[in-house]
């Protein structure tokens, strides 16, 4: 039995020091007006310190303003991270029209919006499994203009 926790504590610790990929989101701008919501798109970078890529399970985000949540989903299956290089990805964050509305209510002054954008990035690592990567980010973006809705 000792034998066995020394096994299992050896493993623990070398699974622990195996370097992981890192991210971080570059940059949340509007993109457009469509017909059922506005659109915004992150952008992340993710490097990958393994010579093979890896397979992305899942992106789920929240996208949060005035202390609550105002768009939120999941992107299955959006591909892979390249080998020993950085994947930038993008994430469509889609905001429905009634919200934004009850929001430019609340900010006709300067016509933008307080944010916090919390990605989760769930990727599938060779022997550990499925890892998450927890990416947050507070900022300012604008609400899209009436000559926004007609380009």
């Amino acid at each position: 039995m000792e034998l066995l926790d020394k096994a299992k504590n050896y493993v623990t610790e070398k699974i622990g020091e195996m370097p992981k990929p890192t991210a971080s989101i570059t940059d949340v701008d509007f993109k457009r007006v469509c017909r059922e919501s506005v659109e915004y798109l992150a952008k992340v970078n993710v490097s990958n310190p393994y010579s093979t890529s890896i397979p992305i399970c899942e992106i789920n985000y929240s996208f949060k303003s005035a202390a609550r949540e105002i768009a939120s989903g999941i992107i299955p299956d959006p591909g892979s991270l390249k080998a020993s290089d950085t994947t930038l990805l993008e994430v469509l964050v889609k905001v429905p029209h009634n919200i934004i509305i009850s929001l430019a209510k609340d900010i006709c002054a300067d016509w933008d919006i307080d944010y916090q954008l919390d990605i989760g990035l769930i990727i599938d690592l060779p022997v550990i499994g499925n890892f998450t990567i927890p990416l947050c980010q507070k900022g300012e973006t604008k609400l899209p203009s009436l000559s926004d809705m007609f380009v």
